[in-house]
């Protein structure tokens, strides 16, 4: 295996995290300003008011987002292995 095949799964594994992460990750961002923005336009400072709507958010997009997750994690497993046996 060369370097340029070694960076190139580098690449495939980082673009793949993205592609997991960036979903739950953009509606957590998105609840969490939604959430400070009326925060300080009302002055309520209620802790528990950041911390429940976000996880329950993020629960929902998991379970949302989880047959994409599971098929892009799938996909690229596959091509490691086929990489994995050319080279043996």
């Amino acid at each position: 295996m060369n370097d340029a095949a070694v960076l190139e799964v580098g690449r495939d594994a980082l673009i793949v995290i993205i592609k997991i992460a960036g979903p739950v990750m953009l509606t957590g961002l998105a609840v969490g300003l939604t959430i400070a923005l009326f925060q300080a336009l009302t002055t309520i400072q209620e802790i528990t008011l950041t911390f429940v709507p976000k996880i329950l958010v993020i629960f929902v997009a998991l379970i949302l987002f989880l047959p994409f997750m599971i098929s892009t994690v799938v996909e690229f497993s596959h091509g490691l292995f086929d990489r994995i046996a050319v080279l043996g």
